[in-house]
């Protein structure tokens, strides 16, 4: 499998923001360990411009770059095997 790029837009530092951060990086360490990933994590408070490039319209929003299928993910993210399925992601084997 190719690099996993995953990209997070948050809105500030808000509970909603740091759960979904937390999600993610238990995600990346324990379930995607054996694989290659990258979490860039976005303030769109901070910076406008790129929640305007990529159509960010509410915040927490997950996108997967890569590998094949783009996959978007708004709102809740406190489910790890939820985000496995709904990212085309394999758990570890």
């Amino acid at each position: 499998m190719s690099k996993i790029v995953l990209h997070l837009y948050i809105a500030g530092q808000t509970p909603r923001a740091e759960r979904a951060i937390h999600t993610l990086r238990h995600m990346i360490d324990h379930d995607l360990a054996e694989y290659e990933c990258e979490l860039t994590i976005i303030d769109v408070l901070a910076d406008p411009q790129q929640a305007e490039n990529q159509k960010i319209l509410a915040t927490p929003t997950l996108i997967k770059s890569s590998p094949p299928p783009y996959r978007r993910v708004i709102g809740d993210l406190s489910s790890v095997a939820d985000l496995l399925n709904v990212l085309n992601l394999p758990p570890r084997a």
